[in-house]
């Protein structure tokens, strides 16, 4: 059975949670069933199939902002929250 594809909200009302130097704030929520993006507030949450280890789960959460802006995920710098699940990542325009 194929995994479903992720969901995500369009990526101008992504870009809209980013403040003017392009840093957006995460809560991520590594090892769940199904990836996924969705705006909870001010922050965006992202759900990961990953596991937080050796950097999979960010990996992974980059990759999934990347798809999710269709941005390359060279344009994705993580700046805080390498090691837990508040997040924050600049985005290169």
């Amino acid at each position: 059975m194929a995994r479903p594809r992720a969901e995500f909200p369009p990526a101008q009302a992504i870009l809209a949670l980013a403040d003017a130097e392009g840093r957006l704030a995460l809560r991520v929520i590594p090892g769940a069933r199904v990836e996924g993006v969705a705006i909870d507030g001010d922050r965006l949450v992202v759900k990961v199939r990953a596991k937080p280890r050796d950097g999979e789960a960010n990996a992974a959460v980059l990759e999934i902002l990347s798809a999710a802006l269709g941005l390359a995920t060279s344009r994705l710098h993580m700046l805080r929250g390498a090691t837990g699940r508040d997040k924050l990542v600049r985005i290169e325009r």
